[in-house]
């Protein structure tokens, strides 16, 4: 019997009421719309619809509300999750793409290429707080550290991660990678991130105290998005032209594991409990699901065209 099938009958009761499994939220950059999944089942709920170009997506900690960029109308939407009704559109810069939600529930920010910037927003109010500019050009991630003091931004365009302080509102150094830097993750407790290079074809690991790096992991051909599982003891890098999920053991920095996936795999999420990854496979259509303790894909779900993040909740 399928394991998603197994999972999804075992019901398990606290007072009497069921525990739900978390939802992944795929954005579909050509479908303009997000897929919802039960990662319990893993069955794809509905779509909601958003924006012409959805691209980075986000979710505050409840999980009532998306944070989704849409290239199209160069705005961020946020989406009531129970219904995905629109709240509110927010104007940004030409050509958003990577949006974080810090861990704190106070913060949002976005990566906007064409300024070369990273908007801060109020998660609450929708406020844009500021629009700063950074190092890198067309920039594509911006992801806060644990403690929402640093952004990591990373960009197209440059041979360095740019590092903005939050409470100064303002880049203040930069660490230098590989050529072209694209998905980041850090540790849970904030000492480390992870950086993939796309035209280096690796990993390097950063020492966020000393702002610095540390490591370069040898990874496959255009490596991009990165997952951190939450012990801290993998981490998971996709390779878009090998159609590849790649896992490294952080103690020493070695590949353990390779895993098929779909075409041209991109960013992706861990479920809370780090036992499932899924990957948006952006030429597939798909999102491939990994049984992390195994190191294996378990299923590939059909989602909309051109999917290009995941967020799970």
């Amino acid at each position: 019997m399928n394991r998603f099938r197994i999972l999804s009958m075992l019901v398990l009761l606290l007072g009497g009421q069921a525990l739900a499994a978390p939802l992944a939220y795929v954005s579909n950059e050509k479908s303009g719309t997000v897929s919802v999944i039960d990662t319990g089942s893993g069955a794809v709920l509905r779509q909601i619809a958003a924006g012409k170009r959805p691209r980075g997506i986000a979710a505050d900690l409840a999980g009532t509300r998306l944070f989704v960029t849409d290239a199209a109308s160069n705005a961020l939407l946020v989406i009531d999750t129970a219904n995905g009704a629109l709240l509110r559109t927010i104007a940004l810069g030409k050509s958003p793409e990577g949006v974080s939600a810090s861990a704190d529930g106070r913060y949002v920010a976005v990566a906007v290429e064409e300024s070369n910037s990273v908007t801060l927003i109020d998660a609450r109010s929708g406020e844009v707080l500021a629009d700063m500019p950074v190092r890198g050009k067309n920039p594509e991630h911006a992801v806060f550290s644990p403690d929402a003091r640093w952004l990591l931004v990373s960009a197209e365009e440059a041979e360095q991660v740019d590092v903005i302080d939050v409470a100064a509102r303002k880049q203040s150094g930069s660490i230098a990678v590989g050529l072209r830097p694209r998905g980041m993750g850090f540790s849970a407790d904030g000492t480390r991130a992870y950086v993939a290079c796309e035209l280096a074809n690796a990993v390097y690991v950063l020492d966020m105290q000393a702002l610095k790096t540390l490591a370069r992991i040898p990874a496959g051909r255009n490596a991009n998005g990165i997952a951190v599982h939450p012990d801290g003891s993998r981490v998971f890098v996709s390779n878009g032209i090998d159609g590849s999920v790649m896992a490294i053991d952080t103690a020493t920095n070695a590949v353990v594991a390779t895993i098929a996936v779909g075409k041209r795999p991109w960013n992706m999420a861990l479920t809370p409990d780090g036992a499932r990854l899924y990957v948006a496979n952006g030429r597939s259509n798909s999102v491939s699901v990994i049984d992390t303790a195994a190191a294996v894909k378990q299923a590939d779900i059909a989602v909309g065209e051109l999917p290009w993040g995941v967020v799970i909740r």
